[in-house]
């Protein structure tokens, strides 16, 4: 437990936080080492009445229409790290202990219910109720690295819609919620919401009570309440990062833009980008929701590891997104050592074609720098011409329908770069 390694950071900054009249979602997802995150588009889909579900390690009913969703993905899952669906909704989540056991038992994972929230939730408060009505009916536990070594936790998320965003952190199947409906936050791995609850299980309060961790008669505090007494490491190494993330966020406070959350995504010294040990950055997203329902929701997506060294790309829903197979990861059927009992007993290559091109290219910058950083700035340079892009399409200077194609030709872009 004490050497989890898991840690990340959601961002949102809502107006008057942002610059413009728009919600900003970003989230560094940090993983084991070597595991690949994909970025996998799911259309919209209609479900036949009584159809069942195959999550990443149990079944549940399927609802009759889900929406159209992005999702930056461990390769051997079913569910996401973060997303965002074509209602303008985005989800992150983060790991953290409490004073609820974790049960070795498998579950819904809580990358399970970000991809449930997105596939049925049509605003951040509806996802944020399918999430505690599964969570309610199913739990949450299983495995939550590709290896035989037990590892499961608890989870908090951020989700974020055009309009407002909500903090949701779990203990067990209980949960609180806090509404955000301006100015910046961010989130680690730890409870941060104290009095100011805006939402609650029902017997939250009286499970506290049956504990012994809260009195019954002085102010309800849930970090308090239900914080370990021995957090694991990662947690207390979260403090430092939540805290970075605070200032940061803090210095750009009523400017945040779309280039300023990927400024803050890609910031090593507060540890946000994370490179230690066993684990790192896996995958980063940035989100741009506008207020303005008549313009498009814009979620850019690395598909690579280390956004210092990774070119954020856009993706735009519309009726006819070429799809991206080069960030999409193999499939290996029944075959999977996920699907095989006992699980997890082997090692398969999940890199797709984007990785495997970013790895060459990452080990040109340590063999051959001059080479290796040539590369990247031009890559930079593409990163800001496709903002620039976006940004005239947002102020009305381009028609958006002439970018559903932007994320396949970024793809392809970087791979022919890279080669």
């Amino acid at each position: 437990m004490a050497e989890a390694p898991m840690s990340c950071d959601c961002f949102v900054s809502l107006p008057p936080g942002s610059r413009d009249d728009h919600v900003i979602f970003g989230k560094n997802s940090d993983r084991p080492r070597d595991e690949v995150q994909e970025v996998a588009h799911y259309p919209a889909a209609s479900h036949p009445p009584g159809s069942m579900l195959e999550c990443t390690y149990i079944q549940i009913p399927q609802v009759e229409q889900t929406h159209a969703v992005i999702l930056s993905k461990p390769a051997w899952m079913w569910g996401a790290e973060m997303g965002a669906n074509d209602q303008g909704v985005c989800i992150g989540n983060e790991a953290v202990w409490t004073r609820e056991a974790v049960t070795p038992e498998e579950a819904l994972l809580g990358m399970d219910l970000v991809r449930l929230g997105l596939e049925r939730g049509d605003s951040a408060w509806a996802a944020l109720t399918v999430i505690t009505g599964l969570l309610e009916l199913h739990g949450q536990g299983g495995q939550c690295r590709e290896d035989p070594a037990p590892f499961s936790y608890h989870n908090t998320f951020l989700l974020v819609d055009r309009n407002e965003a909500w903090v949701l952190e779990t203990a067990g199947r209980l949960w609180v919620a806090q509404k955000v409906t301006e100015g910046v936050k961010n989130i680690s791995n730890q409870l941060t919401i104290g009095a100011e609850v805006s939402a609650e299980h029902p017997v939250l309060r009286s499970a506290a009570q049956a504990q012994g961790w809260w009195d019954g008669e002085g102010e309800f505090n849930f970090s308090q309440a239900f914080s370990p007494e021995n957090p694991p490491a990662r947690m207390e190494l979260a403090k430092k990062r939540y805290k970075g993330g605070t200032e940061l966020l803090q210095q750009h406070d009523g400017s945040v833009t779309a280039e300023v959350m990927m400024s803050i995504l890609r910031d090593k010294p507060s540890g946000i980008c994370m490179d230690s040990g066993g684990f790192c950055t896996t995958g980063s997203m940035v989100s741009v929701l506008p207020r303005d329902t008549s313009l498009p929701c814009i979620h850019f997506f690395t598909a690579t590891p280390d956004p210092s060294r990774s070119i954020f790309k856009p993706f735009i829903f519309s009726d006819c997104s070429t799809p991206v197979p080069r960030v999409l990861s193999p499939q290996f059927g029944p075959d999977d050592p996920v699907r095989k009992q006992p699980r997890f007993q082997s090692q398969v290559d999940r890199r797709h074609d984007l990785y495997k091109a970013h790895q060459v290219a990452l080990n040109t910058m340590e063999t051959n720098p001059d080479k290796g950083l040539a590369i990247f700035d031009i890559l930079r340079e593409l990163e800001s011409q496709c903002l620039s892009e976006i940004s005239a399409m947002l102020s009305g200077e381009i028609p958006g329908e002439e970018l559903g194609d932007l994320f396949f030709d970024c793809v392809d872009t970087e791979i022919k770069f890279y080669q």
